[in-house]
């Protein structure tokens, strides 16, 4: 549930508001919510002094919240053409359309909000358009990274390209705020061609009907199943306004390729089983969403039966295990096969975060005279400090939610600044 904000000359610059899902607001509290937020107050309480809101990219952890929490912002919002496309389509549904005002601005675009000089850098994730940001002012540069990996591959969008990142050692940035999410596993991440051609390899000795489960916010991943079914024969459909929405916004900013057939989820039922390829939400267990629907038998558009599959497409986000166990067993006791992560050395789900030697290349290409670790737990972002240490990187702060940083003039961190909390969201 991303909320960042930089500070300088008496204004903040907040970069993304996202949510996270099925959270307790404590970390001892048994009790979760459907969506969960940071809490604005901070910034709330003071929204003169924010310039601007800019979204790094259009997953939910980073744009989530903020249709809900615009009202308490009230602050103009800067985003790339597929991010501000999404970002429209959440703002209509809670009545805010004509009320927020939105930047829609080209990638790699250079542009100013208040004291802040800001520049789009883009790089490769599992979902169009992820902007790092680059934020100058007189007395200092922050390289934020936001999400990123390197991919060669990475089945939509544009390959990934050092050549701007490598002019930024020249530019002499004082700190570089970097994703610690895979900062503890070796080596280089798998590349989304790769959990394509994975499967297309299981999909493909199919007999019955294969159900994907995945997260609609995964563009890359929903053109990879798309191209597995017309691969195959069969035909793909996605069950659940949230992935129909997410395939329009893909059609509408040109990012869903020309030829890849989409079927309406209500005629897959008149299907032959071995046609069929659906895909749906509720990769974590959430309770209702379409997995635990077609679990139960509740699902309109589809039924499965003994011998179906059900697929994986995603990571277990810790915390989530017992209810998705709780799925998966359903799902068994009705004989339908499921197939994890764990199951199979295929590698039917790619993480869209840097491992460590990303993390060393993106630092040599950058060489801020600071690293600041962000995203993951404390081990995660230890490890990416010494990462950053190892690559001779002068300086590097950890710390914690709510803590503040201090690049310019003086180099430390404030811990406790703030009183971080998370809020519960209620749907309108």
């Amino acid at each position: 549930m991303n909320m960042n904000l930089y500070g300088h000359d008496g204004q903040w610059l907040m970069v993304d508001c996202g949510v996270s899902f099925n959270e307790p607001l404590t970390p001892d509290s048994h009790t979760t919510y459907e969506l969960v937020s940071a809490d604005p107050s901070f910034i709330a309480t003071q929204r003169h002094r924010l310039a601007g809101i800019v979204i790094t990219h259009a997953h939910e952890d980073h744009i989530g919240a903020l249709p809900f929490l615009w009202k308490r912002l009230q602050a103009p919002v800067y985003a790339t053409p597929f991010t501000a496309e999404i970002l429209r389509r959440k703002l209509a549904q809670v009545g805010l359309l004509e009320r927020v005002e939105i930047h829609e601005l080209p990638m790699d675009s250079q542009f100013r909000v208040g004291p802040f000089q800001l520049q789009w850098i883009t790089l490769t994730h599992s979902i169009p358009e992820p902007s790092a940001l680059t934020i100058e002012t007189p007395v200092g540069k922050v390289f934020h990274t936001g999400d990123w990996k390197i991919d060669h591959t990475p089945v939509i969008g544009n390959r990934f390209t050092p050549t701007t990142l490598s002019t930024l050692r020249r530019r002499n940035i004082s700190a570089m705020v970097c994703d610690s999410t895979n900062a503890l596993r070796d080596g280089h991440s798998v590349s989304e061609q790769a959990c394509y051609d994975a499967l297309l390899e299981t999909i493909r000795h199919e007999t019955g009907r294969v159900v994907v489960g995945c997260f609609s916010s995964n563009i890359a991943r929903l053109v990879s199943i798309a191209r597995v079914a017309k691969e195959t024969g069969r035909y793909v459909a996605f069950i659940g306004r949230s992935l129909q929405n997410m395939v329009s916004a893909a059609r509408v900013a040109g990012y869903w390729p020309e030829g890849l057939p989409v079927m309406e989820s209500a005629h897959l039922g008149y299907l032959p089983r071995g046609e069929v390829i659906a895909v749906a939400t509720g990769s974590q267990g959430e309770p209702r969403a379409m997995l635990n629907r077609l679990a139960r038998d509740n699902c309109f558009d589809l039924s499965l039966d003994k011998g179906d599959l059900v697929l994986f497409s995603a990571m277990t986000i810790p915390g989530n295990e017992m209810a998705i166990e709780r799925l998966v067993t359903a799902f068994k006791a009705q004989g339908i096969r499921t197939l994890q992560t764990h199951d199979t050395e295929q590698p039917i789900h790619v993480s869209g975060h840097p491992y460590r030697d990303e993390l060393g290349q993106m630092y040599d290409w950058v060489r801020p005279q600071v690293a600041i670790p962000t995203h993951g737990e404390p081990e995660h972002m230890a490890a990416n400090a010494e990462m950053a240490k190892a690559t001779h990187v002068p300086r590097q702060l950890t710390g914690l939610n709510g803590d503040l940083f201090s690049i310019a003039p003086d180099i430390g961190v404030r811990k406790n600044a703030i009183k971080a909390k998370r809020i519960a969201i209620d749907r309108p």
